[in-house]
């Protein structure tokens, strides 16, 4: 009023305006917006608006839940992206960026966005950084600063809901409205739409269109999509006719599609939960009583249901305490969410009670029983727990008393397994009582439990060394073997199930001896074992622990150990028979004879030698893998096949390949020829690809056509057989890592004992370097055989021969020459050069026809493989019994 001169007289006062730091503190609010942008783009590209719009419930058909909205602030013009995740944002810009630049002619300047994670992460910047963009980023909670883009979400996210919401089309199909909102269609969307049928081979009579759904025009072609609401797929026809004033009947679609009703089993979300009842007809899936709606939409029912606010209710309440008093509060109808639940990423794969559910299918298959309970139906099995009840008894296992205060029990299962015959025959009923050995705690119920067994390349070890001699080779089984294993550690378990004692149900046992499962009895068994057979005169392998040797005169005993399976050999029958006898007063034993079926391997003993396979096992191999019927190959993987991890390729079910897998390796300690295949199908385990599914299929045809192959070993004239080794490798095979593939096979006298084939641990420069550290793993292998033959036979250690195929590399193990191409490898692989200055191995040039271990290296031809095959020893088991019989006919026609 004084600066317009409305009043006289009052004194001009100067105020000095001051921040009140109190005031700030109750009273501050947000500075006031612009109303327009200071700033627009002169030209295209200039300046991009970025931003991502969700998540959207219920996700797309494809999983989608975001939309990534981008918009040129020049021209206005908007690009849609769906997405699955936020972190697919870099990726998605880079393509947008790659496709954009292109049509446009020139490159992005300017990208503003918000702060979220997903456009601060650190390969975004860097993206930018190296491409040349300049980042506009809005400050904390001010969206109003990329406001372009943040009006268009809206817009957006309107125009689908009334798109939708006007022909009645589920939620589900949000992402198809989005394209239809952003496109200017010409069809309203929703409509009906009939398609021409282009099946070329229609009968007279049959429907020439079907009725669909118009959802657009399809991106990239002159056509229209459209969806067949019954089995949701997508149709993509140029030939449609349009009843734009008729939608689909969705909730007839949804709940009257017929009265036909299927049972299946199936996996839930998390793990298996027994036979589920499937309504496929009428959209909704039952589940013990529960029930949802399958790819239905939920939004009518939230919308009608009543919503209230907490936080209004209860301040209502306060205000309100007489009427409280008086009148009783209505009911809260809470509202269900609407978040949609995901399984963790870690646990995709993981099936709750898998391992559990799948021994139980395996029992059923072999007929055997899960518990007691079923087993108890059976006469046999009931003997079979008797005969188990018996031996603990016998043995002095255990004592009946009560439980002491503060002890707990172990509890104790019955397990049921069928033995069975190399030919598939039942041979008996075996029930073990087990105790529940993983509730014990290490450090309090047990030390230690490492129990050493014979390894399998021993065992083929000892069967050449018997068949060179003429030896036979017996096995003996030990029954109830853990019974016998005296515990250190106090240990009590309840009472078996169905043998209680009448009277005394509430007391337990405690144990004096082990007793199957639990954690310390191998290892208490072992040292039984190993107390008796010294007590017997028996001297323990330094070299293998698992092997024992008693020499009487001029006479020889080898035993090996494979925890309760006694692998028996000896010089002569009486021997044998000797120590089966006092084996016999020691524990109750079974004596199965010559050997015929061990650890999976089938062994055939005659005059000539003996012959070790796994068809039995090979033909379950390709039972579970389907292959049983598949056309046979000549090779396990094809020549000059180079595998690699092939990322961009669709992955394969993982389990079921490592499985295959699995089971390869262990049909390789009969089948040598299959070394070089399965180690490489091995390295890919962890991702396998279509590529590695395809080799392994492969490999499984191979073994199709050659389940009779096997190896022979055969009798010798000389006293001790000599070892003798070959080595090979090939030079950067691996294309991932450029790492070469070592293979050596090593032979007593001329059977094959011991090989393998593996990967090398460093990257060799070149053939001479890769053959040299090959050599070095040979010259491993050869000391450890030449000591346990030496200790074994007790004769004098002879010079191991390994053969190597490579000039250079055998000058290299003798002398420190070529010193340019051999000063940077590693001192660990001059080991073998040590061993020939020792006098311990001599290496020898063999050509490249006769090296033995090619086929261990490389993926060979089909008539290379052959003979390389017939060159190591792997034979056709059954022309080779053929022929054995044949000689045996022959020699009785003469002498009748």
């Amino acid at each position: 009023m004084i600066d317009k001169g409305v009043v006289r007289g009052i004194p001009r006062v100067n105020i000095e305006k001051k921040i009140c730091g109190a005031c700030l503190l109750g009273k501050q609010t947000r500075q006031v917006f612009p109303q327009a942008s200071s700033f627009r783009a002169s030209k295209k590209l200039e300046l991009v608006h970025g931003d991502l719009c969700g998540p959207i419930t219920p996700s797309t058909a494809a999983g989608n839940r975001y939309i990534f909205v981008l918009i040129d602030d020049y021209s206005r013009y908007m690009w849609t992206v769906l997405m699955q995740e936020k972190s697919e944002a870099f990726t998605k810009f880079k393509n947008f960026k790659n496709l954009v630049e292109q049509e446009a002619g020139t490159r992005i300047q300017t990208f503003r966005t918000d702060r979220g994670g997903e456009f601060l992460s650190h390969e975004f910047t860097r993206f930018c950084e190296t491409s040349g963009i300049k980042r506009h980023l809005t400050a904390p909670y001010t969206p109003q600063q990329n406001g372009v883009v943040e009006r268009r979400n809206r817009t957006l996210m309107e125009m689908t809901r009334s798109i939708m919401k006007h022909m009645h089309v589920p939620n589900y199909l949000w992402g198809e409205a989005r394209k239809e909102a952003n496109s200017h269609h010409i069809r309203i969307f929703g409509c009906i739409g009939y398609a021409k049928v282009e099946k070329p081979q229609l009968k007279k009579l049959d429907d020439r269109s079907r009725v669909l759904v118009h959802l657009g025009t399809e991106p990239g072609s002159k056509a229209y999509r459209l969806l067949e609401p019954q089995g949701r797929k997508i149709i993509v026809s140029r030939d449609v006719v349009f009843d734009e004033s008729k939608g689909w009947n969705w909730s007839h679609s949804n709940s009257a599609q017929g009265d036909n009703k299927e049972f299946k089993v199936i996996f839930g979300e998390f793990g298996n939960r027994g036979i589920q009842e499937i309504w496929e007809n009428d959209g909704i899936e039952r589940f013990n009583g529960e029930t949802k709606m399958i790819g239905g939409s939920n939004d009518e029912q939230v919308e009608n249901s009543p919503s209230y606010n907490i936080a209004e209710t209860h301040e209502e309440e306060t205000e309100d305490t007489e009427d409280t008093e008086t009148q009783e509060s209505p009911e809260v109808e809470l509202r269900r969410s609407t978040r949609e639940k995901f399984t963790p990423k870690y646990l995709e794969d993981y099936v709750l009670l898998a391992i559990e559910e799948g021994e139980r299918l395996l029992l059923c298959l072999n007929n055997e029983p899960n518990n007691f309970y079923e087993a108890r139906e059976s006469g046999e099995w009931m003997l079979a727990c008797e005969d188990e009840i018996r031996s603990i008894e016998k043995n002095n296992t255990w004592t009946l008393m009560e439980l002491p205060h503060g002890a707990k029990a172990i509890g104790l299962k019955w397990v049921f397994k069928l033995k069975r015959n190399s030919d598939g025959s039942i041979n008996k009923h075996k029930a073990r009582l087990v105790a529940k050995g993983y509730v014990q705690r290490y450090g309090i119920d047990f030390e230690e439990v490492f129990a050493p067994v014979a390894r399998l390349e021993t065992i083929r070890f000892l069967i050449g060394l018997a068949a060179s001699r003429g030896w036979e080779i017996h096995h003996l089984d030990v029954k109830t073997a853990f019974l016998h294993g005296e515990l250190k550690e106090i240990v009590y378990v309840s009472q078996p199930e169905g043998f209680e004692v009448k009277g005394s149900e509430n007391k337990v046992y405690k144990l004096h001896k082990a007793l199957y499962g639990l954690r310390q009895a191998p290892r208490a068994w072992n040292n039984k074992l190993n107390q008796i057979l010294m007590e017997l005169k028996f001297v323990k392998c330094s070299k293998e622990p698992s092997v024992y040797r008693k020499a009487i005169g001029d006479s020889l005993l080898l035993i090996a150990v494979y925890v309760d399976d006694l692998f028996v050999t000896g010089t002569n029958r009486r021997i044998i028979d000797e120590f089966k006898d006092e084996m016999a007063t020691k524990f109750d034993m079974s004596d199965l004879g010559k050997l015929t079926y061990y650890l999976g391997m089938e062994v055939k003993q005659h005059d000539g030698g003996i012959m070790l396979n796994q068809k039995r096992y090979a033909l379950k191999i390709l039972e579970e893998a389907g292959m049983e019927n598949s056309n046979p190959v000549h090779t396990p993987m094809e020549s000059g096949l180079k595998l690699s991890k092939a990322g961009d390729e669709t992955d394969i079910d993982a389990t079921l390949f490592r499985k295959n897998v699995g089971c390869l390796r262990y049909l390789l300690h009969t089948r040598p020829n299959l070394c070089y295949s399965v180690g490489v199908l091995s390295r890919y385990m962890q991702n396998p690809k279509e590529s590695h599914g395809v080799a392994m299929k492969q490999c499984l045809r191979y073994l199709q056509g050659t389940t009779t192959l096997g190896l022979t070993f055969e009798r010798s004239t000389s006293k001790v057989p000599r070892l003798i080794g070959y080595s090979d490798s090939s030079h950067n095979v691996d294309p991932d890592d450029g790492k070469s593939t070592t293979g050596h096979i090593f032979y007593l006298g001329e059977s094959p004992i011991t090989w393998c084939s593996q990967k090398q641990e460093t990257v060799a420069l070149s053939s001479c370097e890769a053959e040299f550290m090959a050599g070095t793993e040979a010259a491993r292998q050869a000391i450890w055989l030449q000591d346990l033959l030496g200790e074994i036979t007790g004769t004098t250690r002879e010079r191991v021969v390994i053969r190597i195929d490579n000039q250079s590399a055998i000058a290299l193990t003798k002398n420190p020459v070529f010193h340019g191409r051999s000063k940077h490898i590693h001192t660990r692989y001059h080991f073998i050069r040590e061993c020939v200055e020792n006098e311990q191995i001599e290496v020898e040039h063999v050509p490249g026809e006769k090296q033995k271990a090619d086929i261990l290296t490389k993926a060979l031809g089909r008539i290379k493989f052959k003979e390389m095959r017939d060159l190591m020893g792997v034979q056709d088991l059954e022309k080779t019994d053929f022929k054995l019989k044949g000689e045996n006919v022959e020699v009785s026609l003469k002498k009748a």
